[in-house]
């Protein structure tokens, strides 16, 4: 049996589709797809790199478009009328967005800047870290929107309340995306953040593609209704968004080739601090959650959303503003690296200690 089919609720497995179930080999051959291509055929990548929005712009006409697939679909999921419901339990938010927003961004900056400028000097230049320490913010900075919704279901969380989070959470970022990542990259690096790029990059990965997909469902629930939406629209473009995910993993990791085969010791030393501040904060949103005698079905998405990121938005950021091939991009493919085991053993750990938790009749 699978491992993600032995995450058992009340004795039942839970039902995954052929991309969820076997995620973790997806993206492992993806990954390994992408670095045998990028030794391979660096023309053929060169040539893929080269496609830019404008010179110099960063942005990578490919993986624009395999983003702009991946996060429209990701958006039109995202009913903002749910927000209205707020209301009716409003601790589970309230942890939530204080770990994603006022602990997580900061708690990553401080364990970049630690590990990077300190703890792994003697590995890592000063450029090196720099950058690092720039991925970690980016990538820390995008709370999770698409897969939590996986995770919640593999932990039996509340369907309508997790929409909440998530939906709070997108109108969030659109205001503070940019401005924690300017302040937080140029105060643990010396690197300086054009915040007109980084603007751009919000327009181009949230602000449209949040637009696109929020016009798109209320079109089709209009016309349609919410049941023919959900089973013709939302179904049919799964496909379109797992193909979207895995070619765009290809090519990143086909850009970062050089990188990752010439110094996979970096891609170690990356993947520790970025674990660290992930189960810390998942467990301080578990922790809080229990503490507030929070329900375990809003307890345990709170603590997912709080531990796994927006990747596809941080890697779209990190090449936009320091391009594929560098150090900050690198950070952000690590994190996707990382993430499916790591969320995996979260969802393994809310498992097995939901009774620890209120019944739901709590409010």
């Amino acid at each position: 049996m699978d491992v993600l089919e032995q995450l058992l609720i009340g004795g039942e497995s839970k039902k995954l589709n052929l991309f969820e179930r076997y995620l973790t080999l997806w993206v492992g051959g993806c990954m390994a797809a992408g670095i045998i291509i990028g030794k391979t055929l660096p023309d053929l990548v060169q040539t893929f790199r080269g496609l830019e929005f404008g010179q110099g712009s960063h942005i990578n006409l490919p993986i624009a478009v395999l983003i702009w697939l991946m996060i429209i679909p990701m958006m039109m999921k995202v009913d903002f009328a749910s927000i209205r419901n707020v209301g009716r339990r409003p601790k589970g938010l309230a942890v939530t967005l204080f770990v994603n927003w006022l602990v997580k961004p900061f708690s990553m900056a401080f364990f970049a800047w630690l590990f990077f400028r300190y703890l792994f000097a003697a590995w890592v230049t000063p450029a090196e870290a720099d950058q690092y320490i720039a991925g970690s913010i980016i990538l820390a900075a995008a709370p999770c929107t698409a897969m939590v919704f996986v995770w919640s279901y593999l932990t039996d969380g509340d369907p309508a309340y997790t929409l909440v989070q998530v939906s709070v959470n997108d109108l969030i970022m659109l205001a503070l995306f940019a401005p924690i990542i300017g302040f937080l990259v140029r105060g643990a690096s010396s690197l300086s953040v054009p915040f007109e790029v980084l603007l751009y990059s919000v327009i181009a990965f949230i602000v449209i593609p949040l637009t696109i997909g929020t016009a798109a469902r209320l079109w089709f629930i209009r016309r349609h209704g919410t049941a023919w939406f959900e089973v013709n629209v939302l179904a049919r473009f799964g496909p379109i968004t797992i193909v979207a995910l895995l070619l765009t993993l290809v090519l990143i990791f086909a850009f970062q080739a050089e990188n990752i085969t010439g110094k996979l010791w970096h891609v170690v030393l990356i993947a520790i601090p970025i674990l660290l501040q992930v189960y810390l904060n998942a467990s301080l949103a578990y922790g809080l959650m229990y503490w507030l005698n929070v329900p375990y079905s809003v307890a345990a998405p709170g603590a997912l959303i709080g531990a796994s990121n927006f990747f596809e938005l941080a890697v779209a950021t990190a090449i936009a503003l320091f391009g594929p091939e560098s150090g900050a991009a690198l950070v952000t493919v690590v994190g996707v690296l990382v993430e499916v085991p790591v969320m995996l053993s979260v969802c393994r750990v809310c498992n097995r200690t939901r009774h620890w938790f209120p019944a739901e009749s709590a409010a």
